[in-house]
């Protein structure tokens, strides 16, 4: 056995073990009959619901994800738009941070009638819910990060001659990856959870209207599926997020500490 592949089943070994207990402990709950049927499917029953509604499920998966995609894509880039003019200048930041903390405050599913109400049962009422519920983890993050910054490298690279963009590139932007891969995390589940909530109370289509007829019609083996295929998506994003950062900050993942540019270079 490799030292690669036991560091692998050092890490991800207790999760499994975990995750197979608890099946088998869910699975011994039905066929006890502790629990009626109808009301706790039993996993095999889950895995049978899957597998006979693969299609449909796929299909609505497909505009949930579409949902969810557009509203992150939009979160990302007015979190990272908020970061830096909250960074660049105090009086907004000021002004602004205190009602970003407010909009968190303020539940989702309570936003979301008013949405469809306003916009109708389109897409576009769930992507600002989408946007609402994953700008601000990635603007705290990456605010994190800027303002994080050893002042020290500012004023060197200022005495050089740097400019405010000279300065934002090289310095705040790569000292605060962190912070903004660890948002893009949160924001991705987000993004999908997001997607489902604003579906279930109005729709034509998605995994969360699929979870309102199925639960409807009292088939609750279907309603545990389609929980799981959105558990599931919702793990793959997260997977992504971290390949993305493991390409954007390989140093991170080799044991390095990143290495400060050559500034004088970098200062033109």
């Amino acid at each position: 056995m490799t030292r690669r592949l036991q560091s692998t089943i050092r890490a991800k070994g207790p999760a499994a073990a975990a995750i197979v207990l608890l099946l088998a402990v869910w699975g011994l709950i039905c066929a006890s009959g502790m629990v009626p049927g109808y009301m706790l499917p039993s996993p095999l029953d889950v895995v049978k619901a899957f597998v006979t509604d693969f299609p449909a499920l796929m299909e609505n998966a497909k505009i949930t994800l579409q949902e969810a995609f557009i509203g992150l894509g939009l979160g990302l880039g007015l979190g990272f738009l908020f970061a830096v003019v909250m960074d660049s200048f105090e009086v907004l930041y000021r002004a602004i941070y205190p009602l970003l903390v407010l909009t968190q405050t303020i539940p989702t599913v309570a936003i979301a009638p008013l949405l469809v109400l306003w916009f109708g049962y389109e897409m576009a009422p769930k992507i600002i819910l989408i946007v609402i519920a994953t700008f601000f983890p990635v603007t705290v993050g990456l605010l994190d990060g800027f303002r994080s910054v050893d002042r020290d490298y500012i004023y060197l690279l200022r005495s050089m001659g740097a400019g405010r963009w000279q300065i934002f590139r090289h310095i705040k932007c790569p000292s605060a990856l962190p912070q903004f891969f660890s948002g893009v995390r949160i924001a991705a589940a987000y993004s999908v959870v997001g997607a489902v909530i604003s579906e279930w109370l109005g729709g034509f289509g998605g995994l969360g209207v699929y979870m309102t007829r199925v639960k409807k019609a009292y088939a609750f083996d279907k309603m545990f599926a389609v929980i799981f295929l959105i558990s599931a998506i919702s793990l793959v994003l997260m997977a992504l997020v971290d390949f993305l950062q493991r390409k954007c900050m390989p140093y991170r993942y080799l044991g390095q500490e990143p290495k400060t540019e050559q500034m004088e270079g970098s200062v033109k």
